[in-house]
């Protein structure tokens, strides 16, 4: 009874080392897209103070300077996290073959 126990405990610790890795990728995006806002609404706030420089730098919109690139690599970021934790069949099966392939290169 004992075996069967370890036995589920082992099959447990995998199932709990994936979840905290996909919590991890998921906790990582989410930073990072909370400190994107945070930082692009200081940003925006900082851009609209006006009155800098004899009153022309309120003017111009240097805010979406950092916004654009750094938004378009949040989204890339987006994508790699979701997509990647779609394609956990894909990987396993992936994983499958390689090891596959390499018992069959030990026994030769």
């Amino acid at each position: 009874m004992s075996d069967m126990n370890n036995a589920g405990t082992g099959a447990d610790d995998e199932i709990q080392k994936l979840a905290k890795r996909r919590v991890d990728q998921k906790m990582g995006f989410y930073t990072h897209a909370l400190v994107y806002v945070v930082v692009n609404l200081g940003l925006y706030a900082l851009n609209n103070m006006g009155d800098w420089s004899n009153g022309s730098f309120g003017h111009h919109r240097w805010h979406f300077i950092p916004m654009i690139p750094w938004g378009i690599g949040l989204a890339i970021h987006g994508l790699v996290t979701f997509i990647s934790l779609q394609g956990g069949d894909l990987r396993q099966h992936l994983m499958d073959k390689e090891v596959e392939a390499i018992k069959r290169r030990q026994q030769r």
